[in-house]
């Protein structure tokens, strides 16, 4: 599964200049912890109850569980196989990363529309019965299609509510409750709600079982190089960051990712770096940029090699969240910090 490009329109400045955020992040590394959930098992939908709900102020109706879906980002991708609903996707695109190994089995075979948002025709090609995006913006005339139109060919339509972008739609902060929220409602449309308990009540046990840090600021830097695009203090990254026990540098920044100044690294010096790994930009390419900048190669992280590594796919909101935190904790301490 191709590992590509995203970039979406952050804000920030600085420390702290607004801007309205689609969604953009990075890593690809082999997490240090497990992808926690336990494994996919046959689905049924009998019984299945009609769904109705508001998403992104958008309605959607849903009569029968979707068979033919078309998935676009990771986020969706991964949450369906960790639905163990793999067998119903016709085709993915734009996704960030490879699948954790447990899932790999089923996403081998999965058709890649494109390495990028695909068009509506490449869509449509499939048959789909519904679409699940990542993000709002994917599902635009330019993107695979209006939620408008594709409702008129009879094709639902579902957007992650953590990107969601209205007033009273966007978390605001983003909790794992949001994310257990989604779980929950991806299954019911699906039809598998016992599966998606399952799912979310195995990934409350860990979170309960992580054991924060102590005492460790960071700096959360998801793509970008002369000017980096850094978690803010609303989306994922923050959540991330404050279930592991950390201080992010940027949590007084309304935004979920934003384009930062490194002058505000600087003068924060924070106690780790957190380095999005991407295949457009890399956890290596980071490292070198920082360690071959006069002025970065200064930080006392950079001076100690404290650097923490996590794969894109798991920083956006999402089934993998609950085990980037974990797999933060674990590298930080193995930094010999936090407690």
């Amino acid at each position: 599964m191709p590992n590509r490009r995203v970039l979406a329109g952050f804000t920030l400045l600085a420390l702290a200049v607004p801007l309205a955020a689609c969604s953009a992040a990075d890593p690809r590394a082999t997490p240090t912890a497990p992808v926690v959930g336990p494994a996919p098992a046959a689905t049924t939908t009998a019984g299945f109850q009609p769904v109705t709900l508001d998403n992104c102020g958008v309605p959607v109706d849903v009569g029968a569980p979707p068979e033919r879906v078309v998935t676009i980002k990771s986020t969706p991708t991964e949450m369906l196989l960790a639905l163990g609903l793999g067998e119903r996707i016709v085709g993915v695109a734009y996704q960030d990363g490879p699948v954790p190994d447990e899932w790999a089995a089923d996403a081998a075979g999965l058709p890649v529309l494109s390495d990028r948002v695909p068009g509506q025709e490449a869509v449509l090609e499939l048959a789909p019965d519904f679409v699940y995006a990542g993000w709002e913006s994917n599902l635009s005339a330019d993107g695979a299609g209006d939620r408008a139109v594709l409702a008129e060919r009879g094709i639902g339509t579902y957007v992650s509510p953590s990107a969601c972008q209205e007033d009273g739609y966007q978390p605001d902060p983003l909790t794992f409750d949001d994310v257990f929220a989604e779980i929950e409602e991806v299954g019911a449309i699906f039809g598998v709600p016992e599966r998606a308990s399952e799912v979310a009540e195995s990934q409350r046990a860990a979170l309960d079982s992580i054991e924060p840090v102590t005492g460790v600021s960071a700096f959360w830097w998801s793509s970008g190089t002369d000017t980096p695009y850094a978690g803010g203090g609303i989306g994922a990254p923050n959540l991330i960051l404050s279930t592991a026990g950390m201080t992010n540098i940027l949590a007084d920044v309304h935004e979920t990712w934003a384009p930062a100044g490194w002058e505000a690294v600087i003068a924060a010096d924070p106690s780790v770096l957190v380095l999005v790994d991407a295949s457009w930009n890399t956890f290596e390419h980071k490292v070198e940029y920082l360690e071959s900048n006069p002025a970065l190669s200064q930080l006392t992280a950079v001076q100690n090699q404290r650097y923490v590594r996590l794969p894109f796919a798991s920083t956006e909101a999402g089934v993998r969240n609950v085990e980037a935190a974990a797999s933060v904790a674990q590298q930080v301490r193995e930094l010999g910090l936090g407690g």
